[in-house]
């Protein structure tokens, strides 16, 4: 009663003077909290509410890269109303790839929501359950036969892009020599609709039809497959994508922002939309495999892909039993530039045949332009640790709970540590171990420690696949040479659009 007769006698003058004594009250204890920080460190002013989410845009990598040369290669933002301190040294970031740095991020409201956090490898930060899990993938990875058949998808997956360009070449040319064909097309396109296709096939054993989708949207004649099947499949992996921009969105738009602030409210609730659409997708993959599996007599061969794996795993129908996983990488055999790495490739073999896991093993100079590659370009611009226990990290001491972000964008650019960085040299990784390294953390692909990526050899044996076969039918060159690379850039890089001419080799 006494409140409400507070409130009766207060005027609208006398709310507004409230509302700005309680605003101005937290932009103090903000501020104040700001400037007595333990280890300060140089980083661009942060906004009350907001922090710095106002200046990253669209571009956490510029970002990240602005801060790095302005502040160098440890600075400190603020994001979600935590502290991220940023790192873009390999000394600094080696010390993060140990066992006691295993969690990537503290407890996240947001990441909870999206389904993310505490979930199957890479959200999992409970080390009990993140370890079981990854031995489950581990073992996936490596059924027999799995490689081998990763590869033989991929040749047969890029047989029939191959039939594509060639359908569309034709289509396009007005003269009558229909094997002197020229196709300008969007390569991003093509090869991000070929990555859902053969991951789709790995993982799950079935296709998610997105080359023959993209296809069907260039040509006047349509693919073989049924309508249906390419259109559902298209859209699962169009979801797939923007899930990824979710767990981003949910990662650094506090709740707040997404439960009261309108338009930011239904972009989170379009978000939450889309992960249930995947969980449902998969959850009717999942039942549909395991009733095939479930019918299927003990000792019959199963499918390689990984879905199987996992279900069958430790089950009598299990014919595996790793439990330990090698850290094996691919030994080249020999030295030679990327022509002769071919021919020796191919060796013997005639127009149709297609490569192995032997002939990849040749490909050193390949290999080395995919490094370079990486390092330019790199498919993640940065990792974050959460320290559980106190550490010392470039001279400071941090307590537990201190968010760190390893900028890797930033080390692969480094001055330092690359002689022109800007420059596209692979001739930095020929004939060069990754031991020969300044510091095995010059150069991140795959992360490291005991978080780095289970299927990075399945990744650079379909890279050099894919590298290869392109090169050994097709020329291949920009539309334009000058204009700049259209990259979205967050947590990944994603390219939106690379305009090519496509010709046939003539050998």
């Amino acid at each position: 009663m006494a409140i409400q007769k507070i409130i009766e006698v207060l005027s609208t003058k006398d709310f507004f003077l409230l509302f700005i004594l309680i605003f101005a009250t937290y932009v103090f204890n903000f501020y104040y909290k700001y400037l007595t920080r333990p280890n300060p460190l140089p980083g661009p002013l942060p906004l009350p509410f907001i922090g710095n989410l106002h200046s990253i845009t669209h571009d956490l990598k510029l970002f990240f890269e602005e801060c790095q040369l302005k502040y160098g290669d440890i600075c400190e933002v603020m994001l979600d109303g935590h502290r991220w301190i940023i790192l873009s040294r390999p000394d600094y970031i080696e010390k993060f790839m140990s066992s006691k740095c295993l969690k990537r991020f503290p407890y996240s409201e947001g990441l909870v929501e999206i389904g993310f956090y505490g979930q199957g490898v890479s959200g999992n930060e409970d080390y009990k359950s993140w370890k079981y899990n990854k031995q489950f993938f581990n073992q996936a990875l490596l059924v027999p036969k799995f490689m081998d058949n990763a590869i033989k998808s991929t040749n047969e997956l890029f047989e029939e892009l191959r039939g594509y360009w060639q359908s569309l070449g034709k289509q396009n040319i007005t003269n009558n020599n229909k094997d002197n064909w020229i196709l300008e097309t969007d390569f991003s396109a093509w090869f991000h609709a070929f990555t859902n296709d053969i991951i789709s096939i790995i993982a799950t054993g079935e296709r998610t039809y997105s080359i023959a989708s993209y296809y069907n949207t260039q040509s006047t004649i349509k693919s073989d497959h049924p309508d249906s099947l390419v259109k559902d499949g298209n859209k699962f992996v169009k979801s797939l994508i923007k899930h990824l921009e979710g767990v981003m969105f949910f990662m650094l738009v506090g709740s707040f922002w997404r439960h009261y602030v309108p338009i930011i409210g239904n972009k989170a609730n379009f978000y939450l939309k889309n992960r249930d659409y995947i969980y449902e997708k998969l959850d009717l993959m999942i039942k549909k495999r395991r009733k095939e599996i479930e019918e299927m007599p003990i000792g019959s061969e199963m499918r390689p892909d990984m879905l199987t794996s996992l279900i069958i795993a430790n089950t009598k129908k299990d014919s595996t039993n790793i439990k330990t996983v090698g850290d094996e990488t691919v030994k080249p055999m020999i030295d030679e530039e990327i022509r002769s790495n071919l021919l020796d490739a191919f060796e013997g073999g005639t127009d149709t045949s297609y490569l192995k896991s032997d002939d990849l093993s040749k490909l050193k100079y390949c290999e080395a332009i995919i490094k370079e590659t990486s390092r330019m370009i790199p498919l993640i611009n940065f990792v974050t640790r959460y320290m559980t226990e106190e550490c010392e990290v470039a001279g400071y001491k941090w307590a537990a709970g201190t968010l760190f972000h390893l900028n890797f964008a930033g080390v692969h650019y480094h001055p330092k540590i690359w002689s022109n960085p800007e420059v596209f040299d692979p001739d930095r990784f020929y004939n060069v171990d990754d031991k020969q390294l300044e510091n095995k953390y010059s150069l991140i692909i795959f992360g490291g420690g005991p978080r780095i990526c289970p299927g990075r050899k399945l990744a650079m044996c379909e890279l050099l696949l894919m590298m290869t076969s392109i090169y050994r039918y097709y020329n291949v060159e920009l539309v334009d040479m000058h204009e700049p690379l259209k990259i979205a850039a967050l947590m990944t890089n994603y390219v939106q659009e690379m305009k090519v001419r496509i010709s046939l080799r003539i050998n």
